[in-house]
């Protein structure tokens, strides 16, 4: 797969070129700068086989892929038949996949799910369409599967397979243990993949356990594959299955015996990749400041030495005597990287007033700013940068937290439930504005795939906006300077959000043009498990985009700070903003507050840690790093790092 999109690695090669930048690669694989672009070129690839298959009046045998990687591909393949007139007359599918048991009109069915995206809006014959039907007979599956594998084989055999990969390494439901040689059958869900799919059925106690999958060696039967693999999250999977060895328990890595496959990541999913993150293993580097960072770090973790402790010797035994011989020594080296480092710690995040701001992260004027906090769900502001939050205010700016979401769907239906009651009990039979009797008649008669009703939606919405207004008065933020924007791209009932529109972007807009900030803060954590973070981020981006010419955005600074996933690494950082044990314990209160994400978390992802327990480590081994690294001790550290936009 060839195309003028591919994103070249943020480090250049002195010597042989690609061959010694992907040496330790086992399956060719194209980086893009993001799933959009990619999802472009791989659907356009599809597209040139459908018609090449049409101008010999020939049948396209395609093997489709569900979940979130191939989403963008089906947009674009619907695009191209309404604007292009791509036709997919000659076009027989075959799904990889199903869960089981599992009735087609179920929205958490692949049935669904294909419908929705691509089969509804395209000229497919339906009678081309095939789909593992969850809904046979435990008795009749062997023979079912057994069929299905027949009429891949009659269709003429895969002309192309598309592929996603779970974080057990499965493609298809092939989890850890299957065989190279097995076919179509009926497999137990591992239970990582149950907990990736949780969010998606509204807690793990909902997700089936078992699912009919394609083998892996139907899928290596196919003339052409192409996994695509999106997200940090993806990143230690990817590089155990591109650059480890084949093996069951990761039957992802069969794939390295195929002649015909090419895995199309994002930057996150191939960062753990050899060549992105150690790249001195590879070859000689061209030496930015950025990757002498990065490698000087890492030096430090992999010798467990302080950065004034490293010697000639640890450079040239660990791939960097090229840097040596470019700086001279390492005691330049080490003291120009202490120095990097010590400028990034602050206890004045909006700036120090009346100092010397040259090596400081931010600026010292003026004094007092005016401050956005943004926050895609209502817990964030506090989880992600609870301390920075309660510094920023008592130093005297004029802090504003804009909450994007109204996190209703992240409300449990018993907590809602409960404070349907409570309502209830308390205004009687006095007319309000949310009719809390039917609301309880509908939790009480909720079925498990209906979506909530506007009341029960606008009930767990107004919990978690009371919950924030307690969190942010306990910091000490005024009420007037807390906003609600409820963006319309999130309000749908379901895990599955409508995509980002102009409203959206208006919204955001208004209130960035409204405040005039010199500093924003917003989520750049793209580890979230349902995405919510990174559209929210787009909006802003865009928002911003817009309004850069406006003579105020002149001095407005974009700090991205991480949520309860996954931190920068230090590196990363430009701004590292020290919390006393007292700043640990107002932010832990602050997160507690939050009572309904407390003790039943519906979308944590794979950490089964509560958010203030999560949130705690990450900002201690913050601090940790940094003192193993030889800078000053401190009880913990939230990091930020600036964005140009």
């Amino acid at each position: 797969m060839k195309s003028a999109l591919e994103i070249k690695p943020d480090i250049s090669y002195k010597s042989a070129g690609k061959f010694e930048e992907t040496r330790f690669e086992k399956i060719h694989n194209e980086i893009f700068k993001n799933s959009a672009e990619a999802s472009v070129i791989v659907a356009h690839e599809i597209a040139q086989l459908i018609r090449s298959k049409q101008e010999k009046n020939k049948s396209c045998v395609l093997g489709l892929a569900t979940g979130s990687s191939p989403v963008k591909v089906y947009e674009e393949l619907v695009r191209m038949h309404r604007e292009e007139g791509l036709s997919f007359s000659n076009v027989i599918t075959f799904n990889l996949d199903e869960y089981y048991p599992m009735t087609k009109e179920n929205n958490q069915s692949y049935h669904y799910f294909m419908h929705q995206h691509l089969f509804n809006h395209i000229d497919i014959n339906p009678e081309n369409i095939n789909i593992p039907d969850g809904t046979i007979a435990i008795d009749e599956l062997n023979q079912y599967c057994i069929d299905y594998e027949m009429n891949i084989k009659n269709a003429g055999g895969l002309d192309f397979q598309l592929l996603g990969i779970g974080r057990t390494g499965h493609v298809g439901f092939n989890e850890p243990g299957s065989h190279i040689n097995s076919g179509t059958r009926i497999i137990t869900l591992d239970h990582i993949t149950r907990v990736d799919a949780s969010s998606d059925f509204n807690g793990i106690d909902n997700v089936p356990k078992r699912a009919i999958t394609m083998g892996v060696s139907t899928i290596m039967r196919s003339k052409r594959i192409v996994l695509m693999a999106w997200g940090q999250n993806k990143a230690d999977i990817i590089k155990r299955t591109i650059q480890g060895d084949i093996s069951s328990e990761v039957p992802a890595t069969f794939l390295q015996n195929h002649p015909n496959a090419t895995f199309v990541l994002d930057q996150s999913a191939a960062s753990e990749l050899t060549r992105f993150k150690t790249p001195w293993l590879v070859g000689e580097c061209i030496w930015t400041q950025e990757l002498k960072s990065k490698a000087i770090v890492w030096l430090c973790q992999k010798t467990k030495q302080s950065i004034l402790k490293l010697t000639d010797r640890d450079y040239n035994n660990n791939g960097m005597s090229d840097l040596l011989a470019l700086e001279g020594s390492a005691y330049d080296l080490n003291i120009n990287m202490f120095n990097v480092l010590q400028h990034t710690i602050t206890g004045w995040p909006g700036g120090k007033p009346n100092t010397d701001d040259s090596f400081r992260p931010e600026r010292a004027n003026p004094a007092k700013k005016r401050v956005i906090l943004f926050s895609p769900h209502p817990d964030d502001d506090v989880i992600s940068m609870g301390g920075t939050f309660s510094k920023l205010i008592k130093q005297g700016h004029d802090v504003h937290v804009v909450y994007q979401t109204s996190g209703n769907i992240a409300v449990t239906d018993d907590e809602a439930l409960k404070f349907a009651e409570v309502g209830n009990d308390f205004v009687g039979d006095v007319e309000s504005k949310i009719n809390f009797k039917s609301v309880i008649k509908f939790l009480n008669n909720k079925s498990e795939d209906q979506v909530d009703s506007l009341e029960v939606r606008k009930l767990k919405g107004l919990i978690r906006r009371r919950e924030s207004y307690a969190a942010t008065r306990y910091i000490g933020l005024k009420d007037e300077n807390t906003h609600f924007l409820d963006l319309p791209f999130y309000e749908t009932g379901q895990v599955k959000k409508n995509p980002l529109g102009p409203e959206d972007i208006a919204i955001v807009k208004d209130i960035i043009a409204k405040i005039k900030p010199h500093q924003v803060f917003a989520a750049g954590d793209l580890a979230d498990p349902h995405g919510t973070h990174e559209v929210c981020l787009n909006a802003i981006f865009a928002a911003m985009k817009e309004l850069k010419p406006q003579s105020y955005m002149n001095d407005c600074w974009l700090w991205l700070y991480r949520g309860a996933w996954h931190e920068w690494d230090i590196h990363e950082i430009d701004m590292a903003v020290p919390l006393s044990p007292s700043e640990v314990l107002l932010k832990r209160h602050a997160i507690l507050y939050h009572q309904s994400q407390k003790d039943r978390v519906m979308f944590q992802g794979n950490d089964s840690r509560e958010f203030w327990v999560r949130a705690e480590d990450r900002n201690k081994n913050t601090a940790i790093l940094y003192d193993d690294l030889g800078l000053a001790e401190y009880e913990a550290i939230e990091a930020f790092k600036r964005f140009d936009y």
